[in-house]
């Protein structure tokens, strides 16, 4: 038994090559690769603004470090905004002084001041891109050295190749953001355990626990990891025949490395529950609320007995109750894929089709020769296990995507493409043991990936041929992974040369932040309503009209369908997916928008939150236009809290009416009911999905 063990720990090494018996070379080479992927990265991504998020990351993380303080964004965990918000600090940034901050809208408007309009915007990214491309850098060649543990130098670097060659790891290398980090650590989490699991060596057992850690530190999605590597070490704890006794040590083993990742995700948190320098309460919502906003029962009380019995950091809970209620019960976010729109929930096939969308062709024949290989199984029995554990990685996360949200896209599909990149690898390995015949459609394939993935710009946005190429893909697919505000920058340029000599202000539809836009000084209809109304009296607009592609998908909650008047225009200018348009347009529902976009203003924007005003502004916008199911829902609850029980309950039955996901129907239908006995006074407010 002991031969056989030994003989299945074996790297795959069918030839001697100079990567064999000179280790400093594999470090060469690997670090030529990453070092290579980042400045292609920092060229192809030279266009790029902040992402969405990214402001937010970077405040967070900046008062993470500079306070000891978890309290803002604790919907991710603090592994990326750590590291990112420690170099910031090295460079001055400058933090506001805390306050009571009311839901996910006020404090992401209070970390966007701060980034924008106290410091200095420009400056701030250029430290985060560089301290990304480190933290990012540093999980590649972790994940290369785990490959090379089990796959061997080879195969690792084949892989690594694969990675920096990709647009979407590519776009994401210097992003302040979540989803690379854990596919990196969860990914070198399995490999590494697969070693671990073979020797229950203790030193293999603490990395694998470290990695695991580090995967958890990096995105409350790692949980699916934890399952992976449990699954993983169960399995193995029973192959051959050995006594119980052991076995049964074997499965403690397993248990110590899971509870080591959990004391590495402590350490994050200074091993503090909630923040001991706060008394109270301090998040933007209370956890306990937070834990309540979650439909499933179970995943409620399991969430409310972690945090009674303090087993998981305050924080921490408090992003994982968020994944539940956004990512797997689902935001109300319509997907568009393949040519067709979504509520919530793609098909189950989305998440490997995505794929097969963005790879560039020829990586994507790589991995699937690799996947032939696999099936024939051509391949040596020793890359079999480490496949296997990259395959229970991929299966679990095509499992929670095609049961969750997938509003993210390909972004939060990042975890699948380790396994396609090894498939790739080892087809080109192969290739290169079996002769001229093999190796030719390998070397073409991988010619062509080079020659049209390297040069492509803003690789965000970039998919392969079979889906209509970057610049005709918005026809088929849209989504968080393809766009999240990077045009920005393009957008602003574009204003100060064409608009901003001629005093135009245009209508910015494209999901720029306010705080961004008050910086770089631009103006646009909306940012004064009450000056604005004279451009909402008519249903014909006319100006200049700033959309991003995704803008144009079909959307299930465009129940008019008044985005089709652009659809069929032609705009005067395109920036990647940031459109232009000029001309007039019939938009019956634009001063219904503009009447509820002040409400909106009213309630989240101004200081005083001005719920009259805002039942006011609502109110008449849902007379002229009554299908925003969710604006109908925002209403009914400030009507309740008016205790003004007929208002409530009419909004909430044009919510239920105009709503077009069937999942939140039955939650509305009860709401009604609870409002027309309840005391308004004692009801809970029915939380409104588009607040999370």
């Amino acid at each position: 038994m002991s031969t056989i063990t030994t003989e299945s720990v074996r790297p795959v090494a069918v030839r001697r090559t100079p990567l064999t018996h000179r280790p400093f070379l594999f470090w060469l080479v690997a670090l030529l690769l990453i070092v290579g992927g980042v400045l292609r990265s920092n060229w192809a991504t030279r266009l790029d603004t902040f992402t969405l998020d990214e402001a937010y990351h970077i405040m967070a993380g900046a008062s993470y470090a500079g306070t000891g303080s978890f309290r803002i964004n604790p919907e991710h965990p603090p592994l990326t905004k750590l590291w990112v918000g420690e170099v910031v600090l090295l460079n001055g940034y400058k933090l506001p002084p805390f306050k009571a901050l009311n839901d996910k809208r006020e404090e992401r408007r209070f970390a966007e001041e701060n980034v924008y309009l106290t410091n200095d915007p420009v400056a701030v990214q250029q430290q985060a891109r560089w301290a990304m491309f480190a933290l990012n850098g540093l999980l590649l060649l972790l994940f290369t050295v785990m490959a090379r543990q089990t796959l061997g130098p080879v195969i690792a670097l084949l892989t690594l190749a694969y990675l920096v060659i990709d647009p979407t790891v590519a776009a994401h290398l210097p992003v302040v953001m979540t989803d690379l980090p854990v596919a990196l650590a969860s990914s070198a989490a399995m490999l590494v355990a697969v070693r671990a699991f073979r020797s229950w060596q203790p030193a293999d057992l603490l990395v694998t626990a470290a990695c695991l850690g580090l995967a958890l530190a990096a995105k409350h999605s790692a949980v699916i990891t934890v399952i992976g590597v449990g699954l993983l070490g169960v399995v193995m704890a029973f192959v051959g025949r050995e006594p119980l006794g052991r076995r049964a040590g074997r499965l403690g083993m397993v248990a110590g490395v899971l509870i080591g990742a959990v004391v590495v995700l402590w350490g994050f948190y200074g091993f503090r529950y909630r923040d001991s320098r706060a008394e109270g309460e301090f998040f933007n919502r209370p956890l306990a609320t937070k834990i309540d906003d979650i439909q499933s029962p179970l995943s409620k009380t399991m969430l409310h007995s972690l945090a009674d019995a303090h087993l998981l950091p305050a924080s921490y809970l408090w992003g994982l109750a968020d994944t539940f209620r956004a990512g797997v019960e689902g935001r109300p976010f319509p997907a568009f894929a393949f040519g067709q729109s979504y509520l919530n929930r793609a098909p189950f096939y989305y998440a490997p089709g995505i794929w097969g969308a963005k790879l560039p062709l020829g990586l994507l024949v790589l991995t699937l020769a690799g996947l032939v290989l696999v099936c024939l199984r051509k391949l040596p029995v020793s890359v079999l296990p480490p496949l296997a554990a990259l395959g229970v990685l991929f299966g679990l996360f095509w499992l929670a995507l095609a049961t969750g949200s997938t509003y993210g896209g390909v972004r939060h599909a990042l975890s699948l493409l380790p396994l396609l990149a090894v498939l790739g690898a080892l087809a080109v390995w192969y290739a290169f043991q079996h002769g001229v015949w093999y190796r030719v459609p390998v070397v073409l394939a991988a010619g062509a990936a080079l020659l049209t993935a390297i040069p492509a710009v803003r690789p965000w946005e970039y998919f392969n041929e079979l889906a209509g190429g970057s610049a005709d893909s918005y026809h088929y697919f849209n989504d968080e992974g393809v766009d999240l505000t990077q045009r920005s920058g393009e957008l602003t340029q574009y204003y100060n040369r064409h608009l901003k000599p001629t005093g135009e202000v245009p209508f910015i539809w494209y999901s720029m932040r306010r705080a961004e836009k008050q910086r770089y000084g631009l103006h646009w209809i909306g940012e004064n309503p009450d000056q604005d109304s004279s451009r909402y009296q008519s249903v014909n607009v006319a100006g200049t009209f700033f959309l991003a592609t995704g803008d144009l998908s079909p959307n299930p909650y465009d129940v008019d369908n008044q985005m089709a008047v652009f659809r069929k225009a032609r705009p005067v200018t395109r920036m990647g997916n940031l459109l232009v348009y000029r001309g007039r347009f019939y938009l019956p529902n634009v001063r219904a928008m503009w009447l509820g976009s002040k409400g909106y203003k009213a309630l989240f924007v101004d200081k005083n939150h001005d719920t009259t005003s805002a039942i006011r502004f609502m109110a008449a916008a849902m007379k002229l236009y009554p299908k925003s199911a969710f604006m109908n829902w925002e209403l009914g609850n400030l009507y309740a809290k008016r205790n003004a029980r007929a208002e409530a309950i009419h909004a909430f039955e044009l919510s239920r009416t105009y709503c077009v996901d069937p999942a939140l129907k039955p939650m509305l239908t009860a709401h009604i009911g609870k409002l027309r006995t309840a005391d308004l006074h004692r009801l809970p407010t029915l939380r409104n999905p588009t607040t999370e």
